[in-house]
């Protein structure tokens, strides 16, 4: 069985990379493979991880050229690594319409917050700032909107009375990484349909003679 090949965009140590990484060398994903991961920055810890791990890691910085200039080189990056799927982990930057267009129902990505709320920057700080008992970790497909793509995995943490951003943002990671994985899973089961904005699994007919 050809294995579908996974795509990893990052900006920082890359922690949800590596949860995805383990994920695939425990043989927890077995019908999958990580073809490259891509940082925007040079010093994102992750690059290292990568390759650490036997996996082809590098850095494409901006360096002043436009958005869809610079998605340009990752592009073709992912295309040349044959990429099935694209998983943002802690890339901080927007993307463009061209990139999305050309990797449509491809794209995953995973937000700090219960989306929708909370959607943007700083998902923590606003929970805080808002007050709410509970927060948590979406996974989504990602589209034109910010942070407004399908739902597919989200999981959920107490907000605690004491809690700082960083508490807070701790203790969701933790759960993003266990979110990824089941999300990833489900997408490349392939057993699953979109309705509006809720991704869920398909529902087996009950056929009966």
């Amino acid at each position: 069985m050809v294995k579908r090949r996974i795509g990893i965009l990052i900006s920082g140590r890359g922690t949800n990379m590596m949860a995805l990484i383990n994920a695939v060398q425990s043989g927890r994903l077995t019908d999958c493979e990580i073809g490259v991961v891509i940082s925007d920055r040079e010093s994102a810890g992750g690059l290292q991880l990568a390759n650490e791990h036997g996996i082809c890691a590098l850095a494409l910085p901006r360096h002043g050229r436009t958005r869809e200039e610079h998605e340009g080189d990752f592009i073709n990056w992912l295309q040349s690594r044959k990429i099935d799927l694209v998983c943002l982990a802690g890339y901080l930057r927007l993307l463009s319409p061209r990139f999305i267009e050309t990797f449509r129902g491809k794209i995953l990505n995973i937000h700090p917050s219960l989306l929708p709320a909370f959607p943007g920057l700083a998902g923590q700080r606003q929970a805080l700032a808002a007050g709410v008992k509970w927060s948590g970790c979406t996974v989504h497909f990602v589209d034109e909107t910010l942070d407004g793509g399908p739902i597919i995995e989200q999981r959920v943490v107490p907000v605690l009375e004491d809690d700082t951003e960083e508490c807070l943002a701790a203790r969701i990671l933790v759960e993003e990484h266990i979110a990824y994985v089941d999300a990833l899973e489900l997408v490349l089961s392939g057993e699953y349909e979109v309705n509006g904005r809720r991704v869920g699994r398909k529902k087996m007919l009950d056929v009966r003679c």
